[in-house]
């Protein structure tokens, strides 16, 4: 894929943070642009950042957890565009407690958002996706190749989102669609000011930052060059790629390195 001009992305969690800014990266580079978020009002704004800066854009209120909304919704979409370029699994809510304080029922809303949500959007859009001969593109973390404290559901759903888009990855080759994972670090984004704690309310309490946060426009620029590239995984910022490294070769260092910076938010007076 040399160029966006022409194409068509659709983004799930358009509306905010990373997947805001890939629609407007994406958008410049002359692709017309759909999003998906279930934030209404900040899904209208994000429209109207768009076509202010000339994309064609157009957003949909859908809730990735129900398989029907996605179905109905990407159906609108190839019908309104004509088809499908690039897919871009962005949505996602993340969960910061120890596994013995969780309930099950944070574990499933955790999957149903990062999992299933962007199980259901790729299986709406493949079929389109294979006649252009288009990308899937899924943001997921560093946490999705290596074990993070007290985010055992946000880890998990990461990891689940891996085995099934590397594994689809092999089954796209031979149809000339490509698959790209995003493992970004530390983002400045809402995920984190809407993290789950244990009981399902929102987790107020201080979070551990590793290094320094990144900007979504400058993921977002990054991850234009990688669709560019047709990059297979892509690994962002220094402490990442670092992590990243570590964490394949040293595993029992990493380990223990990231739980000494991560623990500390979960000791109990």
């Amino acid at each position: 894929m040399n160029d966006l001009k022409g194409k068509v992305t659709v983004i799930t969690g358009g509306a905010s943070g990373i997947g805001a800014a890939i629609a407007l990266e994406f958008g410049l580079h002359g692709s017309s642009i759909a999003i998906l978020d279930v934030d209404k009002i900040s899904l209208k704004k994000q429209v109207h950042i768009l076509q202010s800066n000339n994309i064609p854009a157009i957003g949909f209120q859908c809730d990735i957890t129900n398989e029907k909304q996605c179905t109905v919704t990407i159906a609108k979409i190839i019908k309104l565009y004509g088809g499908i370029d690039i897919l871009v699994n962005n949505a996602g809510i993340t969960q910061r407690s120890l596994f013995v304080d969780t309930s099950p029922t944070v574990y499933k809303k955790v999957i149903d958002v990062n999992f299933f949500g962007a199980l259901y959007c790729t299986r709406a859009a493949i079929n389109s996706i294979i006649e252009r001969k288009g990308m899937i593109v899924v943001i997921s973390s560093i946490a999705g190749i290596a074990p993070l404290y007290g985010r055992t559901g946000y880890s998990a759903s990461k990891h689940a989102l891996h085995g099934l888009f590397e594994s689809l990855r092999s089954e796209l080759k031979e149809y000339g669609v490509h698959v790209m994972i995003v493992c970004p670090g530390f983002t400045q984004t809402n995920l984190q000011s809407r993290a789950l704690s244990g009981n399902g309310t929102i987790n107020t309490s201080d979070r551990t930052i590793v290094g320094k946060e990144a900007h979504p426009q400058s993921v977002a620029k990054e991850i234009y060059k990688g669709v560019i590239k047709r990059k297979r995984i892509l690994v962002l910022t220094a402490v990442g790629k670092l992590s990243y490294v570590i964490a394949k070769l040293f595993p029992r260092l990493y380990e223990s390195m990231m739980t000494k910076s991560v623990k500390k938010e979960f000791i109990r007076n």
